[in-house]
């Protein structure tokens, strides 16, 4: 699995860890972090969806 570095304000950060750790919403912070990109993503393909913008496999 490929490494990304990002640099991350101090009060995201903050936020984050109140979701990360032992009986929390995500065991790490790359769980937290994978999990909101995926969810970006797909919200932006819902978006792209509705003004017609995904091209589709046919």
């Amino acid at each position: 699995m490929p490494k990304v570095t990002v640099e991350i304000p101090d009060e995201l950060m903050n936020d984050l860890d109140e979701h990360v750790g032992d009986d929390k919403k995500f065991v790490n912070r790359s769980d937290a972090i994978r999990a909101s990109v995926r969810k970006t993503l797909d919200m932006l393909d819902d978006i792209d969806q509705r003004h017609g913008r995904l091209e589709t496999e046919e």
